[in-house]
């Protein structure tokens, strides 16, 4: 009994190491502009920050990049929309770990600028 009563407790020890971290909510924009503008303006945005994008597209409205310098990051990004309304949501994660939304804020101020909402 003794026995079985700390495998029990062994296990639900290491239980909770497997638990994943709670998601950060995504960092989301609107913006007036069609989707694939959007979606175009925000991979340029990212190459011209030294991001690289690994994965794009344009039908589904997304695209994974990974900072190219140390330390290292993935930021995802989501367009969705019809016509000339489009939302952009950025999320990143370091080693898996989700970055506080934060981190995107510089990110869709230049894709703002870059899509002349500013002008």
């Amino acid at each position: 009994m003794n026995r079985l009563l700390s495998v029990l407790l062994l296990a639900l020890l290491l239980a909770g190491c497997a638990t994943t971290p709670p998601r950060e909510p995504p960092r989301e924009l609107d913006f007036p502009y069609a989707p694939e503008a959007t979606l175009r303006a925000s991979a340029q945005v990212l190459m011209a920050n030294g991001y690289v994008v690994r994965h794009a597209d344009a039908d589904l409205g997304r695209l994974e990049a990974v900072f190219s310098r140390w330390p290292g990051y993935r930021v995802l990004v989501e367009v969705s929309g019809e016509g000339e309304q489009s939302r952009v949501s950025l999320a990143a994660t370091r080693g898996g770990r989700p970055l506080p939304p934060q981190t995107l804020d510089r990110l869709l101020v230049e894709m703002q600028d870059q899509l002349g909402m500013w002008r």
